[in-house]
This record gives structure tokens, C-alpha cells and sequence, in this order.
């Protein structure tokens, strides 16, 4: 804790020597036209700096179409406005020094975007994808296909991500992503991250933010890089909104419903949405093995199990929350989210037990039911100040938030010989499963502008969680219920987790800006099995440096340097040592002696007229969290547990290109080459696992005439490793057409999702004893039907500050080009 104290004091202390530095005083003056030299007023213009794209000032055009903007540091710069139903506009880049304190732009003319005919009004749309500097963004709504869809479903089709059978996350071919909604962590992970994603409509999404390689601002966690999920709001006056409807059908039917809302006037600004999911789900997955003896490798029996799985829901969620402006710098605001999900999950499983010649010994048929509900509330109390006109301002955030669900689960087996006659009594366990996550967090984060475009960041933040699952077994023997008290366990788990950052970027020279950053994390964990009295406690301080150098060679060529160390702790429920049992011979258990993993990133790009992107990487993990299969060949069980297995390596070579193709045809590609090798100690053995794989993603985006528009997109994956799993190659084709309705204030879409039923997942587990395959096929053919209203009455809102999301590790002061306007 001393150190943790001593970095907190130095970032106080140097906040307080910048605070007395006045950074210089330039003026930029200019003037907007629609092309035709017709004066545009109300525009919004918007000062950038060159180094990172972030905002600086943002001001409106008088009557004139005049704009002008005072006190701005030394440093380089660009303008960027925007006007309704006009294609956005740049100046030239310019700089602001002593010897050139006042620039003159040149006229900056705007290009329509459409005219009005007959009352009709076609509205703009945002491209699929936008490659910034530090990270890639998906508009949702720009594709067809996601109507209808869940965030799960969107997120395995942007580029660079993927989701296995389990709906795990990887990005970029690593595990380890944290997922954040609307720029605060999710906090959920495994299969609690992946219900909450299957519950949430992608008509509530705006934007999916991919980054590889997060600045020190953010939370040091996630091995692979952060997924923040923004969720629709509004910046205009008065109340505007949209409700939505769809229908897809595969093998079963789904629904979604969803309202937004938002009101703004004068000081307050109130936003709301509500959604609603049904939905049903089927899965079939098929595992063969062979369970070996240890030494000699030699097969002692054959495995065989068909499983049909049946996943029933609904999802009832809400947001609420207003924003006060006490004055023109200063915005108060308080969110409230909550979510309930009750789900039904039933699995049948037919598992054929062989000898080592493949003839049948025995057959159990297993039922298994889960009823589950989860609920959600989470509360954000946020305040920013803005200080002056160069960009100085404090912000701060306090969150609670808390995940209760309930879980009672039946397992029932029934046992046969090769004939198919009963040889002993059939078994049921009865399971009851609750768990209870409360989390507190606060974080306070400052930025200063200086001299010369340079720019000085600092924060900290502090969190607590406290996790309690008590997991109780009950053996039904001759209807009478009998407690397994090898089975239950109670467990409890805190952890305290304390940051503090500095950040400082500033340019080097006209060509070249630099980014640097230093992150300090102090964690402190305890864990009680209260059922065997078990207690362990953990304490580490760990130091996340980060680095971004950029080059800007000509217009035409730019290039990239970035450096980052990341921490992945370990999920609280894989710390839990009690057992979950998927079928009779097969089972999760959790491991309290779990260590963190850590990662080294590295990339190297290049970006050629700002369409063409080209990303070298280069990633090392120590200690990684993996799953482990244990086998049993006495009694044909199989154990699935984490362990830190071993070391990975990774490198590779990424490609983004889009663009507008022709007037009608704009498109998007992005490839992903890489290099998996795992090498660690596994079941005793050591083992080096390694694989090339390609990773590919399509877009084409069509605009037949001023109404209709269509999509064709996919993704493939080729053959490669997942941890200790080979995974065969798989992909997924998507097609959409979009229809404008009632002068653009509505929007009819139809779609087909996986049209060629090509997402089907194979996959082989070879090391040490273990020889295992699987193939797995789910409901991912779909034909989508929804419809959009959008209702508003007001005016956009160009100036004041920006409302923040929320409470943990989202740069909400640095507003990227095209990302929320």
C-alpha cells in the first residue's frame, strides 16, 4: 500500500505543478458553404488535434457561416464540421505558434447529401466500419443483417472477433477480452457474459469499439484488448426516439421489442429504454472419446455421447437517467440500469460406453433440467467540469451494481446394458445453485491541456466486489431427498482492486506525436470455502506501461507504434472449487489456486489514404488461464478445470480496407493471419501445440435508389488452435435488403442469417492421456423480419458538454472522428 500511496501523491503533486501552466493563445478563423457558396449557419465546427484526432473546442457558425476559435495552444490542427443533410467537411492541417498565433482557412465547402422530392427525405447512413487510431468501430445499424439480432450475434460477425461454442469471447485469436457497455465494465465473463449478450437486442446498439491495445486510462484487464458496447442516446433538444420490432425464424421463433427514448431542454436532459427478448434455442453437440491409460497411452474404452439441448428465455431490461446542467461547464448525471432474465435449459444425452475393440459394454440416457433466473440493477452517479476554453476539466464516477440469480438444477440417469435391459437403479440429483455479486466502484480522472499540443492525463480508481455462492446437493433415494455433502460447497470471495494513472502525449515534431502512460494496480483477494473452512488471501502490486508513437510520413502514408502490458485475473466463479455437473460423466470444478496471467502487446501499422490499414502484432502470455480435461478411465468420468497450463506466443499480420466503391457500392475487408503456439505442462506432460490460422471478414453494402438498400457480408475461419482445442474451419454468410418508409421516419428490414448453414463447429483435444473430438451444430439459419419508427421533435444540440456513459475506464473526453455524431 505504501507505493500504492506514494504513485497517488506524485500524480496529485504534478496535476498541481500543470495547473499552473497557462498554455498559449492562438486564433482560427473561417468560413462554411454548402458548395454552391449559399452560407450555412448552425454548422457545428470542431477543432482536432492532428496526434490523436481528440476534441479541443467545438463552437457553431453564426448567420454568415462564419466561425472563429480563441486561446488555443501551440500545436497541430485541423477542422472538422458537420450540417444536417451534408457529407462532413475538413480544413487543411495547420499550425498554431508563437510566430503563427493567427490563421485564416481557407473556404470550406460541404457536399449534399440528398435533396428532398415529393416529400420524401432520405436520411445519411454511417459506414459499417471506421478505422481510427486506437480502435475500430462498427456501427450496428449500418448492416442489415444484425436486425433481429443479439449482441452476441453482432459481435461474432465484426472483424477480428470471435466466439466459440461456449460463447467465449477471443479477439484477434486470444482469449481474455473485456467486454464493457457503454464505457463501463460489464463485469460478467464465461457464460453469465454470454446469457446477458444473448438477452440484449442489437436495436439497442450504436456502436461496437474494438481495441487491441488500450491507453493507461483503462483498466490494465483484459489479455486481448476491450469491446465497449454503446447503447443508443440522444443529443438533440426536445424528444426524439425510436421503437422497434422484429421476428426471426430459424428452427424455433424469436422476438425482440425495444424503445428509446430521450427528452432534452433547457439545464436537463432525461433518456430512457426498455427491451424485450424471447427467444428459443436448440443445440446439438456430439462428443467422442477415448479415455487412455496414463502411462501407456493404450485405449481402455470408447466414449460416445449425442446431446440435444434446449435453451428457453426471455429478457426483460430497462435504463433510465438524466443529466444537470448547472452551468454551460459543468454537467451532473445519474443513470439506473436493471435487467431480469429467466431462462429454461433442458439437454438429453445418449452416451454409448465401448471397450477398446469398439464393442458396446453399456448405454446411459441422461435428462437434465435448469431453471434459472438472473437479475441485474446497477446505479452511476457521474460529474464533469470543465474548467476553461482549452480543455482543462475533471471528471468523477461512483457505481454499484449487483448480479442475483438462482439456479436449481435436475439430473436424472438411467442405466443400461448392450441389450438394452436396465441393470441398476436409475439416479437423481437435485441441485440448488444460487450466487450473489455486489460491486462498488469510484474513479475521478483529470486532463490538462499544455504548451505545443501537448496534453497531461491523470486518475484513479478504486473497486470492491464481493461474490457468495452456496451450492447445495440433494440425492433423491427412494423419494426421499438426501444431502451430498461431498457435492456442496459455500464459498466467498472479495476483492479490492486499486489504480492510479498518469498519461502524457504531446507532439515531437510536425511529422511525429508520441503517448505515454504508466498504470499502477494494487490487488487484494480473499477467498472462504466456508463448507471445509479453507481460506486463502492474495496481495500484488503490478506496474501496466504503455507507449504510441505515430508518423506521419506524407498524406498518404501513416505509421504506427503502440506498446501495452495487460493483466487477465481469474473469472470469480473459476476460483470457486464446487463442482457442476453437466452430465453424469462429465463436470466443471473451479480452482482457487488460480493465478492472474499477464501479456506483453505489441503493433505496428500502417494506413495508406486512410483506407488501407495494415496492422503487424506480436503478442507473449505468461501463465495463462486454460481449460484442463482430467480424465478417469476406471470410471469413464471427465473433470473440466482452469489451470495456468503454460506460456503463448502469438504474431501476426491484420488487413482493413473500405471505402466507397462507386456511388452505389461500398464495401469493407478485413483479414487476420496469425500464429498460435501454446507450450506448457499438461497432465504431466510437456506439450507444444501450434497452428496457422486465417481469419476473414466481408461487407458490401448497396444503395439501389433513394429508398432501398441491400447487404451481402460474411466470415470465415480457417482451421487453428483455441487453447488446447483444435477448431476445424467455419464461417457464415448473411444477406438483407432495407426499405425507407414514411419520408424516412420509418425502416422495414428482411434478412437471412447463415444462409448456406455453414457455422458448424468441429474441433479435436490431443495431449498427454487426452483424446477427445466434438462437433456442434445450433440455430444459426435465420430468416429476420423488423421494422423501425423514429419520432423526434427539436433541434440538434451543437454545443455544451458531452454527457458521460458511465463509471469505469471509458475515455469519455476524447471524442473520436464519426464516433458519436
Amino acid at each position: 500500500m505504501r507505493r500504492v500511496k506514494f504513485f497517488m501523491a506524485a500524480v496529485l503533486i504534478m496535476a498541481s505543478f500543470f495547473s499552473q501552466a497557462q498554455p498559449a493563445a492562438g486564433k482560427v478563423k473561417g468560413t462554411v458553404t454548402d458548395g454552391s457558396a449559399k452560407i450555412l449557419e448552425s454548422a457545428t465546427i470542431t477543432l482536432c488535434r492532428v496526434a490523436d484526432s481528440s476534441v479541443a473546442k467545438i463552437s457553431v457558425a453564426d448567420k454568415t457561416g462564419k466561425f472563429e476559435f480563441e486561446g488555443i495552444p501551440d500545436g497541430r490542427y485541423f477542422v472538422r464540421i458537420s450540417a444536417t443533410g451534408h457529407q462532413k467537411g475538413f480544413s487543411e492541417v495547420f499550425d498554431i505558434s508563437a510566430s503563427n498565433s493567427l490563421v485564416q482557412l481557407k473556404n470550406i465547402d460541404l457536399v449534399p447529401l440528398v435533396k428532398s422530392m415529393d416529400g420524401i427525405t432520405v436520411t445519411s447512413r454511417k459506414p459499417l466500419i471506421e478505422q481510427k487510431i486506437d480502435r475500430t468501430i462498427v456501427n450496428v445499424e449500418a448492416a442489415v443483417s444484425n436486425v433481429g439480432t443479439s449482441a452476441l450475434e453482432v459481435l461474432e460477425k465484426s472483424p477480428g472477433i470471435s466466439v466459440d461454442k461456449d460463447g467465449n469471447i477471443s479477439l484477434k485469436g486470444k482469449q481474455g477480452v473485456q467486454v464493457y457497455i457503454d464505457g463501463r465494465p460489464s463485469y460478467l465473463s464465461g457464460n453469465d457474459l454470454a446469457n446477458y449478450l444473448r438477452g440484449l437486442s442489437s436495436s439497442q446498439l450504436e456502436q461496437i469499439e474494438i481495441m487491441t491495445n488500450p491507453p493507461a486510462k483503462y483498466e490494465a484487464a483484459g489479455n486481448s484488448g476491450i469491446i465497449n458496447i454503446k447503447t443508443k442516446k440522444s443529443r438533440q433538444f426536445g424528444y426524439n426516439g425510436s421503437l422497434s420490432s422484429t421476428w426471426n425464424q430459424g428452427h424455433y421463433a424469436r422476438f425482440n421489442e425495444s424503445l428509446n427514448f430521450n427528452y432534452r431542454k433547457n439545464k436537463v436532459n432525461v433518456f430512457s429504454t426498455l427491451g424485450y427478448n424471447k427467444r428459443r434455442n436448440f443445440q446439438r453437440l456430439d462428443i467422442q472419446r477415448k479415455f487412455l491409460e496414463a502411462t501407456t497411452k493404450e485405449v481402455k474404452s470408447h466414449y460416445d455421447q449425442a446431446s440435444q439441448m434446449h435453451d428457453d428465455g426471455e429478457t426483460f431490461n430497462g435504463k433510465i437517467g438524466i443529466d444537470y446542467s448547472p452551468t454551460k461547464r459543468t454537467t451532473l448525471g445519474a443513470v439506473v440500469n436493471g435487467f431480469f432474465n429467466p431462462n429454461t435449459f433442458g439437454n438429453g444425452s445418449n452416451v454409448m460406453i465401448a471397450d477398446p475393440y469398439n464393442v458396446l459394454l453399456s448405454r446411459t440416457v441422461a435428462r437434465s433440467s435448469n431453471d434459472k433466473e438472473w437479475k441485474n440493477f446497477s446505479t452511476n452517479l457521474n460529474f464533469r467540469h470543465v474548467f476553461d476554453t482549452t480543455g482543462k476539466e475533471l471528471t468523477a464516477d461512483a457505481d454499484y451494481l449487483t448480479y442475483r440469480s438462482s439456479n436449481t438444477q435436475e439430473l436424472i440417469n438411467a442405466y443400461y446394458d448392450a441389450l438394452g435391459m436396465p441393470t441398476v437403479k436409475a439416479d437423481t440429483l437435485l441441485g440448488n445453485l444460487p450466487q450473489d455479486i455486489h460491486i462498488y466502484s469510484a474513479k475521478m480522472d483529470y486532463v490538462h491541456p499544455l504548451k505545443k499540443g501537448a496534453k497531461f492525463e491523470a486518475g484513479f480508481k478504486t473497486s470492491f466486489v464481493n461474490t457468495d455462492n452456496n451450492a447445495v446437493y440433494d440425492s433423491l433415494n427412494y423419494g426421499v431427498l438426501v444431502r451430498d455433502v461431498g457435492r456442496s460447497n459455500h464459498f466467498i470471495y472479495k476483492e479490492n482492486v486499486n489504480a492510479a494513472y498518469v498519461n502524457y502525449s504531446r507532439p515531437l515534431s510536425k511529422k511525429m506525436t508520441a503517448q505515454f502512460g504508466l498504470r499502477l494496480e494494487n490487488t487484494n483477494a480473499k477467498g472462504n470455502q466456508v463448507t471445509t473452512g479453507d481460506v486463502f488471501s492474495r496481495h500484488y502490486t503490478q506496474l501496466f506501461p504503455t507507449a504510441f508513437l505515430q508518423y506521419t510520413a506524407t498524406d498518404k502514408h501513416t505509421f504506427g507504434l503502440n506498446y501495452g502490458r495487460r493483466i487477465e485475473r481469474p473469472d470469480y466463479a473459476d476460483l470457486n472449487p464446487f463442482i457442476m455437473f453437466l452430465d453424469k460423466y462429465t463436470f466443471e470444478q473451479g480452482n482457487p489456486n488460480l493465478q492472474p496471467q499477464f501479456a506483453h502487446n505489441v503493433e505496428l501499422s500502417h494506413t495508406y489514404k486512410g483506407f488501407l490499414t495494415t496492422t503487424l502484432n506480436y503478442t507473449k502470455t505468461t501463465d495463462m488461464i486454460n481449460d484442463i480435461l482430467e480424465q478417469d478411465p476406471d470410471k469413464n468420468e471427465t473433470v473440466i478445470r482452469k489451470q495456468n497450463i503454460a506460456n503463448q506466443r502469438q504474431y501476426g499480420l491484420a488487413l482493413n480496407a473500405g471505402g466507397q466503391l462507386t456511388k452505389w457500392w461500398s464495401g469493407n475487408v478485413y483479414a487476420n493471419l496469425f500464429n498460435n503456439k501454446f507450450s506448457g505442462v499438461l497432465n504431466g506432460d510437456y506439450t507444444v501445440i501450434s497452428a496457422n490460422t486465417g481469419q476473414f471478414n466481408v461487407s458490401n453494402q448497396f444503395k439501389m435508389n433513394k429508398t432501398w438498400s441491400a447487404e451481402l457480408s460474411g466470415f470465415y475461419m480457417t482451421g487453428g488452435v483455441d487453447g488446447v482445442f483444435r477448431i476445424k474451419g467455419f464461417g457464415m454468410m448473411n444477406m438483407g435488403v432495407s426499405k425507407q418508409l414514411f419520408k424516412g421516419k420509418g425502416s422495414l428490414r428482411l434478412n437471412i442469417r447463415d444462409v448456406l448453414y455453414s457455422q458448424k463447429i468441429k474441433g479435436t483435444i490431443r495431449y498427454s492421456n487426452i483424446d477427445a473430438a466434438f462437433q456442434q451444430r445450433r440455430d444459426s439459419r435465420q430468416l429476420g423480419l423488423g421494422f423501425t419508427w423514429r419520432f423526434s421533435k427539436g433541434k440538434m444540440n451543437g454545443n455544451g458538454p458531452k454527457r458521460k456513459t458511465g463509471g469505469a475506464s471509458e475515455e469519455q473526453n476524447r471524442v473520436k472522428t464519426g464516433g458519436d455524431n
